[in-house]
């Protein structure tokens, strides 16, 4: 092979992935506040530093919540389903096994497969699976790939509508009365 004809391949490589991410459409984080944000004052900006940082973080709050208000209203509450190192949802009501996420906004394979492998295992044992997420930006492909994994995904309001349903208790109106409550001091 020729110089010139390697030089051509391998720029044919760079052209296929430059048409590639040109084509790419990342789905952008909503400026949007949500209540967790509101709460302790976080902006985009904020967020923006550290985006794995906060996306943790408010997401195990946003579990805790769910999880703690779900063990003190409802009869049927069980605890999270853990297979060795893995838990594969965050706590049981009746026939629901609910995971909780904050934001799903990673579409990677290795992720949407876990998905997909947790759904199987619960429906095994005989749970719905249920995705509570609290932000309605997610990535579009992974919410698709969720449900047609076995989930049943509830964002934004319809997670709140799910909660209050199983709970009796407006946890959206409660999180939005405690508006600045705990601000983080910059």
């Amino acid at each position: 092979m020729s110089l010139e004809v390697l030089n051509h391949s391998l720029e044919n490589i760079l052209e296929q992935y430059q048409q590639s991410f040109s084509t790419k459409v990342f789905g952008e984080e909503s400026v949007e506040l949500d209540d967790l944000m509101l709460i302790f004052g976080l902006t985009q900006k904020i967020k923006a530093h550290n985006k794995q940082y906060w996306g943790r973080e408010l997401g195990m709050c946003w579990q805790r919540l769910i999880v703690q208000l779900c063990q003190h209203t409802c009869k049927d509450f069980g605890e999270a389903i853990k297979e060795g190192a893995d838990e594969i949802c965050d706590l049981i009501l009746g026939n629901d096994a609910i995971d909780t996420k904050y934001r799903i906004g990673s579409g990677d394979s290795g992720t949407l497969k876990k998905f997909k492998q947790y759904s199987k295992r619960l429906q095994k044992i005989g749970y719905k699976p249920v995705l509570l997420i609290l932000r309605n930006d997610n990535l579009p492909a992974a919410i698709t790939a969720c449900i047609s994994g076995g989930w049943e995904v509830m964002q934004g309001l319809q997670a709140y509508d799910y909660i209050q349903t199983k709970t009796g208790f407006d946890l959206q109106k409660w999180l939005k009365n405690k508006k600045s409550e705990f601000i983080i001091p910059s």
